[in-house]
């Protein structure tokens, strides 16, 4: 999956932006603020990290051996993705819209209340 199409995806989810926050190749995409995915765009082959429920985690890093413990971010609640062709590209959006579920489900309820505009 190339980074293009994951950006494109991202983006199109309500109360999405993206930024560079912490270097000029590490893209982050927020929900209303909160980082749900990071892309290394100097890494090769590509990755991206996402949030990832801690017992899903464990479980998919034991399937698949480019889903690892989340680089430079809190290993029981990020995954590394290898974008290396190994993961389906079907499992790779389905893991997109499971971190953007959790952040947007941890907001504080009058965040979530404000990004309902977003999803009309």
């Amino acid at each position: 999956m190339d980074i293009e199409n994951i950006r494109n995806y991202c983006l199109q989810k309500p109360g999405v932006t993206e930024g560079f926050p912490f270097d000029e190749v590490t893209l982050v995409f927020k929900v209303m603020g909160k980082m749900f995915a990071l892309l290394a765009l100097d890494a090769t082959p590509k990755q991206i990290n996402l949030k990832c429920d801690p017992e899903r985690a464990i479980q998919l890093r034991s399937e698949y051996n480019a889903i690892k413990p989340g680089y430079h971010m809190n290993k029981a609640n990020w995954n590394t993705l290898v974008l290396d062709g190994s993961v389906s590209a079907a499992l790779v959006l389905q893991l997109i819209d499971h971190s953007y579920d959790l952040v947007r489900n941890s907001l504080p309820k009058k965040v979530q209340e404000q990004l309902k505009q977003y999803e009309q």
